[in-house]
């Protein structure tokens, strides 16, 4: 890691090379971006892989028989699905999308979750079909057309409900999950979440493993997770006492924090695990409740440090006494995050890794959109046309949501490990930006 104040303490091996040029696990990012062209997603693997230890080492540690559930969402290429079924995890996936690629890499069926408030028939068949390990049911409607599916296909469907359990998670509004007012889950309010739990128990098609819930994303307040066991605890002594049925599983979402800037403080994953196992095993005690077998589902906590973003530096342009503009050959389409809620990033020239900051700039887009900004009030070393920029920390929630608007290319994805790179998700082409497209004037 280097020593250097301006160079920010990631997930990431950091190392500033002999020529002055950032490298990350051994491979120079100004290299990287000469053979893969920016802007550029690079992972260092090695980050990632130990993240997944970190979460399954933990689990083993305070929950033995836990199952860890890497949330597809944040970021899965099919290299990505196998790393994390080669670190002993499973998958919590949100589409038919996903559940493929997860199915794709030889992920075990059975370590498969299915999430999300709108699921279609479709979605729901295949899920159903290729014999996945629960389905996380979100509402009325699914559990109804997840009981006929499963009938039609003649089998019985693990499943969990999602509660919603009313819990402040201290985030960006647009990543609560938790709060009653929200498309998420059955609100533990007028009985609904009982009477859900009870339809699961009287269909002969469905078998009704627990409950889920997630309060939300980037939490640094631990309380709010702690919260959140009591409050599925206290539902689950409920049902239990209404309805006689006994939890075996629970699954706590994700949502650890992560660092963006320096003014980050993400929590050790080890103190997590602590935390929300001990207040599981002093409730179920106070309830009279057995220990149900715990599933939680990190995305961006393993994601999301392990990778940065390589873009090449345009124009700049200085404003007087108001701001300076240094405009890269991305943005919005790589990394809709700032513009969706905000999302604070740090960034260094990777070229000039030794030259402290003498500016303060802020980084624009190319789309033709003026909230397409990636940074405001960066401090850089004099930035110059043809530099190459590294943004830290957009390993989760860039490359899954990008997008071709203004039709720009999406970024090629690079895997980095002991000096050497591979290429797992290839460059977009112009061709590529037109296949699926038909012709008005094609003939048929």
């Amino acid at each position: 890691m280097s020593s250097k104040g301006w160079i920010p303490n990631y997930a990431l091996d950091l190392t500033v090379t002999e020529r002055g040029t950032l490298s990350v696990a051994g491979c120079d990012l100004t290299q990287l971006a000469k053979e893969y062209g920016t802007p550029l997603y690079v992972y260092d693997e090695g980050a990632l892989r130990r993240r997944c230890q970190e979460y399954y080492r933990a689990f083993a540690d305070y929950s033995p028989g836990a199952l860890v559930l890497y949330a597809s969402k944040a970021f899965l290429p099919l290299a990505m699905a196998e790393l994390v079924k080669e670190e002993g995890l499973g998958l919590d996936v949100m589409s038919g999308g996903e559940l493929y690629t997860a199915l794709q890499a030889g992920m075990p069926p059975e370590r498969i979750y299915f999430n999300g408030n709108n699921k279609s028939e479709t979605e729901l068949s295949e899920a159903v079909e290729a014999g996945i390990g629960g389905v996380i049911v979100d509402n009325f409607h699914e559990l109804a057309v997840l009981d006929e599916i499963a009938g039609r296909l003649g089998k019985v469907q693990r499943v969990l409900l999602r509660i919603n359990p009313g819990v402040e998670a201290h985030t960006h509004e647009y990543i609560k999950t938790g709060q009653l007012d929200s498309k998420f889950g059955f609100p533990l309010l007028e009985g609904l979440a009982v009477e859900a739990t009870r339809i699961a128990l009287d269909s002969e098609n469905l078998r009704l493993l627990g409950f889920h819930c997630h309060i939300g994303s980037q939490i640094f307040a631990l309380d709010s997770f702690e919260v959140a066991v009591e409050t599925v605890l206290d539902f689950a002594a409920r049902v239990k006492a209404k309805l006689g049925y006994t939890w075996k599983e629970l699954n706590l979402g994700g949502g650890l924090g992560i660092r963006y800037t320096q003014d980050d403080e993400p929590k050790p994953v080890a103190e997590l695990v602590k935390r929300i196992t001990e207040a599981l095993v002093v409730g179920c005690q106070r309830y009279g409740l057995p220990l149900p077998k715990l599933l939680v589902e990190p995305g961006r906590s393993i994601a999301g440090e392990a990778g940065l973003t390589l873009y090449t530096i345009g124009s700049v342009k200085t404003i007087p006494g108001i701001r300076t503009y240094v405009a890269v050959d991305g943005g919005m389409p790589d990394n809709p995050r700032v513009a969706l809620y905000q999302a604070r990033y740090n960034a260094v020239i990777a070229n000039k890794a030794t030259v402290p900051p003498d500016k303060v700039v802020s980084v624009a887009g190319k789309c033709c959109e003026s909230g397409d900004m990636l940074i405001w009030d960066l401090p850089l070393p004099s930035p110059k046309s043809g530099d190459i920029l590294a943004v830290f920390s957009t390993g989760a929630y860039t490359y899954s949501m990008a997008s071709n608007y203004n039709r720009l290319l999406r970024p090629a994805v690079v895997f980095c490990k002991d000096g050497e790179s591979q290429l797992v998700v290839k460059r977009q082409t112009y061709r590529d930006l037109l296949r699926g497209e038909l012709s008005l004037n094609r003939r048929d």
